[in-house]
Parts: structure tokens; sequence; C-alpha cells
């Protein structure tokens, strides 16, 4: 019915308010009926509570965000990436740019997920996307090192590129709220890290690892 539409409406709405401003963990249901118009036990006849509030809020975001990013790996893999070329330096940036522009068209999202999200399930979000892209580059830069015929890089550098991509869209959606800003700092970031990239696998045969700039310990 439309009524019970629009009142679950007003408690998520009322709801990501509050965690907005207080964080999961101090967010009241007591607050969040009260804004919204409703008892505390009207609440429970649309969600269980506060977890299952927040779930409603961001899981459907987050799959739409996953989902570009597991496109996006996928066409890495597929175009079999080395050195990248100019060309794929613009599907780099174009892949960048939509992410961000997905980000911001659920920005209070996002923000709650990494700035209030303490003490419920979604804590630990940057670092699980992190993990998942720990995974994807320790194939891909596997498989460009093969083709460049230089060493891949090793399991420190692997963690710490992914974790660096990671925070360079979480600095911005903290950081910058304009969208159009972030659209533009981003592709000078793809650049800077494409750079980084192209630096691996342009060593040829005088790479070095840790062992062989310190020795072995």
């Amino acid at each position: 019915m439309a009524g019970d539409k629009a009142t679950r409406e007003r408690l998520l709405e009322s709801a990501k308010k509050e965690f907005l401003e207080k964080g999961y963990m101090k967010a009241s249901l007591r607050t969040i009926c009260k804004n919204a118009g409703v008892t505390t036990g009207a609440l429970y006849f649309f969600f269980d509570g506060k977890e299952d509030l927040l779930k409603e809020l961001v899981e459907e975001p987050l799959k739409g965000l996953l989902d570009l990013i597991r496109r996006h790996f996928t066409e890495e893999m597929e175009r079999g990436i080395g050195v990248v070329s100019l060309d794929m330096d613009r599907q780099d940036i174009d892949a960048a740019r939509e992410v961000v522009r997905f980000l911001y068209r659920h920005y209070d999202v996002f923000l709650l997920l990494l700035t209030r999200s303490q003490g419920s399930e979604y804590e630990d979000m940057v670092n699980r996307f992190a993990d998942y892209g720990e995974e994807h580059y320790r194939r891909l830069t596997a498989k460009a090192a093969r083709a460049c015929g230089v060493p891949a890089p090793d399991e420190y550098m692997i963690h710490w590129m992914s974790h660096m991509q990671i925070n360079a869209f979480v600095h911005l959606l903290i950081h910058e709220p304009d969208v159009e800003r972030a659209v533009a700092h981003i592709e000078q970031v793809v650049v800077y890290l494409v750079s980084g990239w192209n630096g691996f696998f342009l060593r040829g045969s005088t790479a070095k690892g840790p062992a062989d700039i310190g020795g072995s310990r």
C-alpha cells in the first residue's frame, strides 16, 4: 500500500540522517522513529531493528559498486594488460570516472559506510574491497610480468597497490563533495597510477627485488 511504502521510506531517510549524524553505534531507534513520525512498534512492522535499517540502506549500492568493479577487472584480464598504452590509459580513466559517478550518485550511503559504520558488519568495507582488489592484482601482475619477461611485484607491493587504489577513491569521497571536481581529480590519479604500473614492467632484466637491494635477512 502507498501509505506503508511512504512510511518505510520515511524510516529509511530518518535512519540515514541519524547514522550520518551520530554513527551507527550511537544512533537511536527512538530518534529515528520520532523523526519519521512513527512509533517504535511501527518500525518493527518494516524492519528487524537498527542493523536491518542499515542493511537496507547500503546493500543495493554496494552490489552495484561490486558489479562495476568486477566488470572492470574482467576487462583488464581479457585485455592481457602489460605495459599500458595510451588507449588503455583512456580505458582506465573511463572506468574510474564510471566508479566515481556511481559513488556520488549514492554519496550519503558511501559516506556513511566509510565514516559512520563502526560497530556494524560493514565497518571493514575498505579492507574487504582492498582484499578483493589484491586477488585481482595478484593474477594481473603475474600475467603482465610473464608477457614482459620481468619479475612480478612481490606480495607487499601487490597489497600496497590494492590499498592505494582503493584509498584514492575513499579520499575523494571523504574530502571532495563535488562530483565534477572528483571526476577531474580521479583522471589525474589514474595517470599517476598507470605511470607507476608501467614502471614495474619496463624494468627489463635489471629489475631487483627486496632481497637484491638489501640482501637476505
